[in-house]
């Protein structure tokens, strides 16, 4: 299976006041909110903050159901992942499944900015979560 072309999207960073940690973001590097939106269907909230060649995303769980939640209470604030663009999702799981990586996700699931989204376990990605994301054409 061929590879995708990766593009860095953005990283991800949970925190668990949303508001106080898009002023920090904001005055701390200067950093603007590109955008900001509930994921119902994950129990998240997101914020995107600008950067010249990226984004940084701020999640916070909206419920106690959300993995974020989890995710806080067991490592506190910080990195939670990196998220790759991809050209074609799906394939890039079946690739990665072929090469025997763990998927946390076996088919993408919806995403911010109306993208479809998936994830490959930390344990066989050098212990970072990572995300792949794919924009509608």
């Amino acid at each position: 299976m061929k590879q995708s072309h990766y593009a860095l999207d953005h990283i991800g960073i949970a925190v668990k006041n949303l508001d106080k940690s898009i002023a920090q973001y904001e005055r701390n590097f200067g950093f603007t909110l590109h955008s900001r939106e509930t994921i119902e269907t994950s129990n998240v909230e997101l914020a995107f903050l600008s950067l010249p060649n990226t984004l940084i995303e701020l999640l916070t769980p909206t419920s106690t159901a959300s993995s974020i939640h989890k995710f806080l209470e067991t490592r506190g604030e910080g990195l939670h992942h990196v998220c790759y663009e991809v050209e074609d999702i799906r394939a890039e799981l079946a690739r990665m499944k072929s090469l025997g990586h763990r998927l946390i996700d076996e088919t993408p699931r919806p995403g911010a900015h109306h993208s479809e989204i998936a994830f490959v376990h930390p344990k066989d990605t050098g212990g970072v979560l990572t995300e792949f994301c794919q924009y509608p054409s």
